[in-house]
């Protein structure tokens, strides 16, 4: 038995949850989100908690009970809270700006980088270099915070490029003269 999917998801005061068969939708104060549950995962609502009950022992099922229970609290924790990512860049003359409904970046290319920001997804740029990426949906914002830094990955010898806040680039010794 799956121990995260055993796991009840406790719903908050502010968030309700509509079951209609396999599919799930969560209201909260920050929006709506909704998924279609598995075929093999059966879900039911009791008060303010929900558990996920799987159909068959099949090692797929099994696979998709935990990641049910995952999924669907993330919907809770998004509509509820909020999910944020923070980058930081490293390196002289790199900046990122919000202009509209584009995100453009500078991070030493010829030409600027222009993404277009997601619809469900705000950025916030603070000193040019600080940029915050937040939404209700955890996966959304997850892909948009990976392709910013996937414009300049960080490089181990200088440690200039885009990285997240929490992260750790291991540095590499550069060649030395004899």
């Amino acid at each position: 038995m799956s121990r995260i999917g055993k796991k009840p998801v406790v719903l908050p005061e502010s968030v309700t949850p509509t079951l209609s068969g396999q599919h799930i939708e969560v209201k909260g104060p920050k929006g709506t989100l909704n998924w279609t549950i598995p075929q093999g995962v059966k879900a039911s609502l009791d008060g303010n908690t929900l558990t996920l009950e799987r159909q068959s022992d099949e090692p797929s099922i099994r696979a998709l009970h935990g990641t049910s229970r995952a999924l669907i609290q993330n919907l809770v924790i998004g509509v509820s809270d909020g999910f944020k990512k923070e980058l930081k860049m490293v390196g002289v003359g790199y900046r990122a700006a919000v202009q509209g409904s584009s995100f453009v970046i500078s991070a030493g290319y010829s030409n600027p980088v222009e993404l277009t920001i997601p619809k469900g997804l705000a950025l916030e740029v603070e000193k040019n270099v600080n940029i915050t990426v937040s939404g209700i949906d955890k996966q959304s914002v997850g892909e948009f915070a990976a392709k910013i830094r996937a414009v300049r990955k960080p490089e181990p010898y200088l440690g200039k490029g885009i990285r997240y806040v929490d992260e750790y680039v291991r540095r590499k010794e550069g060649k030395t003269a004899k």
